[in-house]
């Protein structure tokens, strides 16, 4: 983020956060930086513009990336309130862009707070529909309990996180240097660390015997089991979740305690992810493979191939390259199958994702299953202006038993246009004249008109009838704001 000596910024709630993430209090970092306690308050406060000088030192004193005070957390907490309140339930409320923006950048916990807490209304909403279908077949239970939805909640905190977990990356660097292998040689090099480190041997078992399982942990005769059906990359990448798990336990716990009051249903699941996380970070150490995505203008098969590494797992690295003062291109990543549903949503930029919702079907991820050997390019924008750049490509999963159907997924991976020009994708293209695809977030949130791909029309307009009059949509909607 560049700032102009003559510039007046305002950033008080952004320096705020980044203080407390340095786990620093107003008089340590006033002592830091050479200035009175007094004044970082005002900072804080938005009372004190932060001069390019105090940005400079902040950097250097605290070893950060000054896009840490980049406007990103504040587009994404927009988009997220602009959702919610789209919602019919706040119809009657006149509630301009401008104050959401204000909540987003000024109060980014009650942002976080309003969140949940639309969530857990949904979810019981959800509920509500579950009893009544419940009452409706006579199939009554003497006690439900609907409880938050632990995906979102754990989606929640790896965004919290911004993806990125500095101690999980550290100790994946420290196993890589004690087993000192290449890429190539790495299952070996785990199954010899099992065995030293833990007496567990691997076993390569038929599909007969695990069935529907392709990993599992056997406790008595410390075994790790694996299917027979699972592929090179996904081996290593099992053996490297359950080294994770013998090795790392203490730490995984120590992310999940940071967390706060967490269920036992989330709390498993946050485990399960950070496991998953761990894994990556082994296959693919940090400077290695932002060095090499560097290099190849992050070419997504080369990357793979060089780390062995699958082509879903590589893209999902490409998601967590966020360490400060050594970052790769913020990527977005959406993994979607054929149906429409998303099983995975990554964000390391400000690509506003719905929480509440499906995607946008002009999105070209979508198209992927029509073409399945191709990788697609698409520039896209947004209603508001804003310009991505996404490469989309279908998964090729390992086959299954018969009869069991083939999973078919595809997966988009995108970045804002200013970092366009980093990929090997672009090569040949003027972004800036490259027009793009219009596309909304999702149909209840779009406000496009006359989308002949529109599912159903936006929430914050009147629907129109007029059974005389058929148009590109199947939705008309007026074009003012409802409220």
């Amino acid at each position: 983020m560049a700032a102009e000596s003559g510039r007046k910024l305002f950033v008080g709630p952004r320096f705020r956060r980044i203080r407390q993430q340095l786990g620093l209090s107003q008089t340590q970092i006033a002592e830091g930086l050479g200035l009175s306690p007094s004044y970082i308050n005002l900072i804080e406060r938005n009372q004190r513009p932060v001069t390019a000088q105090i940005l400079l030192r902040l950097a250097e004193t605290y070893d950060l990336d000054l896009r840490d005070l980049a406007t990103s957390d504040e587009d994404r907490f927009f988009a997220e309130l602009n959702e919610i309140f789209s919602d019919p339930l706040f119809r009657q409320i006149d509630l301009p862009k401008q104050e959401l923006r204000d909540l987003a950048e000024l109060c980014p916990g009650v942002t976080h707070a309003l969140q949940r807490l639309y969530a857990a209304y949904t979810e019981a909403r959800r509920g509500e529909t579950m009893v009544a279908a419940q009452f409706a077949d006579r199939n009554e239970t003497p006690s439900t309990r609907f409880e938050a939805n632990p995906i979102e909640r754990v989606r929640d905190l790896i965004e919290a996180n911004r993806n990125y977990f500095p101690e999980l990356e550290t100790a994946a660097e420290t196993l890589r240097d004690e087993i000192n292998v290449g890429a190539q040689d790495l299952f070996a090099a785990l199954i010899e660390r099992l065995r030293e480190r833990h007496s567990t041997t691997v076993r390569i078992m038929p599909v007969d015997v695990m069935r529907e399982t392709l990993r599992r942990w056997d406790r008595h005769r410390r075994q790790v089991l694996l299917s027979e059906m699972v592929d090179p990359a996904g081996r290593v990448f099992q053996l490297a979740i359950q080294l994770g798990l013998a090795e790392c336990g203490t730490l995984f716990d120590s992310i999940c305690n940071r967390a706060g009051p967490l269920d036992d249903t989330a709390r498993r699941l946050y485990r399960i992810t950070l496991a998953n996380y761990y894994a990556a970070a082994v296959m693919m150490p940090y400077q290695p493979f932002l060095a090499a995505a560097e290099q190849l203008g992050y070419d997504l098969q080369v990357l793979a191939r060089r780390f062995s590494a699958g082509f879903e797992q590589a893209c999902h690295r490409l998601t967590t390259l966020q360490r400060p003062n050594a970052r790769g291109v913020p990527f977005f990543l959406l993994r979607v199958d054929n149906a429409g549903n998303v099983s995975k949503r990554f964000s390391s930029g400000t690509f506003p994702f719905s929480k509440f919702g499906g995607t946008c079907p002009l999105w070209n991820v979508h198209s992927t299953f029509d073409t399945p050997d191709r990788l697609l390019q698409q520039v896209v924008e947004l209603p508001d202006g804003s310009r991505y750049f996404s490469v989309a490509q279908t998964l090729r999963r390992p086959a299954t038993p018969w009869p069991h159907p083939r999973p078919r997924f595809a997966i988009g991976l995108g970045c804002e246009i200013r970092h366009a020009s980093k990929l090997v994708y672009t090569s040949g293209m003027d972004l800036d004249k490259v027009e793009g695809t219009p596309i909304g977030v999702n149909c209840r949130l779009c406000e496009r008109e006359n989308c002949s791909q529109r599912a159903e029309p936006p929430l914050t307009r009147s629907l129109i009838l007029d059974e005389n009059t058929r148009r590109v949509s199947s939705f008309s909607f007026s074009s003012a704001r409802e409220l």
